[in-house]
């Protein structure tokens, strides 16, 4: 029989249920990261996180849900100095995030968590950022996700939400319509303020990245 921790070391997705992504590709997310940049992962933040950090709206304390290798955290903690933790299940991804802050003499906190797991986490913000988690979930897991988001916003903080959007050509896996991502919160002490046409830059995409929404999303 093999010891408790060789059976841990020999589940992929370490003792959690896989996501639909995951049970669809058949690896964990953090397969992704293992052999070079991930698709997602253009080693630079979202021009839309830019952007919003530019404009005054990412205050407080920040989450980055989903931070893959970090870019959009280190730019809040670069740019702004504020106390940004970026969450991720993949654990490789986080390693790298954690060196590039290091590299760069940045405050910015970086650690493996469950993103349908928040709660545990034990610490709420007033910001909060998912840059492309959101759409990778299959219905009933967006709700789960959408409660766990729930647990650490604070009331009247925000969600700035960067999604693959169902409109126009090229778009992305896993695209999401308008009317969809407004459903999702429509439950859960949620007001969605605004959805806008957006773009969202991946490495098998042009100049102009792919056809994405930015929601804002106002925890009641």
């Amino acid at each position: 029989m093999s010891k408790p921790s060789e059976a841990r070391t020999a589940d992929p997705f370490d003792g959690r249920p896989p996501t639909s992504h995951e049970r669809m590709t058949g690896e964990p997310w953090d397969a992704s990261y293992q052999d070079g940049p991930a698709p997602w992962d253009t080693g630079r933040p979202q021009p839309a996180m830019v952007r919003l950090a530019a404009e005054g709206r990412i205050t407080g304390t920040v989450l980055d849900a989903g931070c893959g290798t970090g870019e959009n955290a280190l730019h809040v903690a670069a740019e702004l100095g504020l106390p940004v933790l970026g969450v991720d299940v993949a654990a490789t991804a986080i390693a790298v995030a954690q060196e590039k802050a290091a590299e760069r003499g940045l405050a910015a906190e970086f650690a493996v968590a469950d993103a349908l797991r928040l709660a545990d986490l034990g610490r709420t913000f007033t910001t909060v950022l998912d840059c492309g988690l959101l759409h990778t979930f299959d219905g009933d897991e967006r709700a789960e996700y959408v409660a766990s988001l729930a647990a650490v916003t604070e009331p009247g903080g925000t969600l700035y939400v960067l999604c693959f959007s169902d409109q126009g050509s090229d778009t992305g896996p896993h695209p999401v319509g308008e009317e969809e991502l407004r459903a999702v919160f429509a439950a859960g002490g949620w007001e969605v303020a605004d959805v806008r046409p957006e773009r969202v830059q991946t490495r098998f995409h042009g100049a102009d990245g792919a056809p994405a929404w930015l929601a804002t999303v106002k925890r009641i």
